[in-house]
């Protein structure tokens, strides 16, 4: 590796953000080429079914491309997909060495375009920023290696760790920044996904709300093991692309299904797990549908039910400077909770993020044996 390369995979990576929410089921990927120390291209993977990013890059340089460096954040791709292989435009455009930061995931490729470039004469080096790489496509990653999505769960919260007051009010826990950031979390996911008992409580839209209306809105996944939900709330009757699925079980009355399925709300039946819509089969059925990344921003019943079925990959959360006290009080996760300090979930990772008044912490859950 040259001195120079950490600062284009930077710039790369850059790149590869702005697509992040957009290319499902797709990786989110950057490429920039450089040419005698001159970026001479630039580009990143837009939606699926577009160009790759190393295409963008390779139109924009042109000529230049020749004898230059591409730097990329991902594996090219060397099969035949929705677009051709990106292995090909690289031999044919010249690419004299290759510097990616990860190996593609995804068994089509797995190894493949890094040999594909390498037989043809083209130098090949990998694993440059590789961690910030794995990061960015956390949710790619586990989709196409085990065919469930990334499972995020959200929570705002007081110093005191209380979701709402004792009266259940809840607007607003954290500050402007905070709910900002919340919303770019919305826009970065592929689904959105609350119980019952939020729709019931705040009666959402569930929409991502950015300046300049730039967001793009999640699907939005609704647990209702009984259908409680109003015909009148407001995720059914949204001017927005993104549908708003019900997922539900047997139980619930029919009537009322058929109801919903009139006003042309799609509402899914699940198996049931104590009471609940059973996670796994849920997760199934929204990887079929592509949704790599779920953002989970339920009650503490919901946030209970999701860490012990063990889904959730990580967790954020946003914690304001405020006490609300009190007993009666919620807190983030509901349930009967551990017996023991030796039984706590953990996690690993943890990042502090300053939001406003307010901190952003991330972490990320440390999967259970067993």
């Amino acid at each position: 590796m040259q001195p120079q390369d950490i600062q284009y995979m930077r710039r790369a990576l850059e790149l590869a953000r702005l697509g992040l929410g957009r290319t499902s089921p797709n990786p989110a990927v950057g490429a920039v080429i450089v040419r005698d120390g001159r970026v001479v291209g630039e580009g990143y993977h837009q939606k699926a079914g577009t160009p790759h990013a190393e295409i963008h890059a390779l139109r924009a340089a042109g000529e230049a491309a020749r004898g230059a460096t591409l730097y990329v954040t991902l594996e090219p791709c060397c099969h035949y997909g929705r677009t051709p292989p990106c292995t090909e435009a690289i031999k044919g455009a010249g690419i004299r060495r290759v510097v990616a930061a990860m190996a593609d995931p995804n068994p089509k490729v797995a190894g493949g375009g890094f040999q594909d470039l390498r037989r043809a004469g083209i130098e090949v080096e990998t694993g440059l920023l590789e961690d910030e790489a794995r990061r960015l496509n956390e949710a790619f990653i586990k989709y196409i290696t085990t065919g469930r999505p990334w499972v995020t769960m959200k929570v705002a919260m007081t110093l005191d760790g209380k979701i709402a007051t004792r009266t259940g009010a809840s607007r607003w826990i954290t500050g402007p920044e905070a709910r900002l950031k919340a919303h770019e979390l919305r826009d970065t996911h592929d689904a959105v996904l609350v119980g019952i008992g939020t729709v019931l409580a705040d009666d959402p839209a569930l929409t991502t709300r950015l300046p300049g209306n730039r967001g793009r809105d999640p699907v939005r996944v609704i647990l209702d093991s009984r259908l409680r939900i109003p015909l009148t709330a407001k995720v059914l009757h949204l001017p927005s692309s993104a549908p708003t699925l019900v997922a539900t079980t047997a139980a619930a009355p029919a009537e009322v299904r058929e109801r919903l399925q009139a006003m042309g709300v799609e509402v899914l039946i699940f198996p049931e797990e104590d009471g609940r819509v059973a996670w796994e089969p849920l997760l199934a059925e929204l990887a079929g549908r592509q949704l790599t990344s779920i953002l989970v921003e339920g009650g503490a019943g919901v946030n209970a039910s999701a860490l012990a079925c063990g889904v959730v990959d990580k967790v954020v959360t946003f914690i304001a400077p405020k006490i609300f006290g009190g007993l009666a009080a919620p807190g983030p996760v509901g349930g009967e909770g551990v017996a023991t300090p030796g039984e706590a979930w953990q996690l690993e990772g943890m990042e502090a993020t300053p939001c406003g008044d307010d901190v952003m912490i991330s972490a990320y859950l440390v999967k259970r044996r067993g």
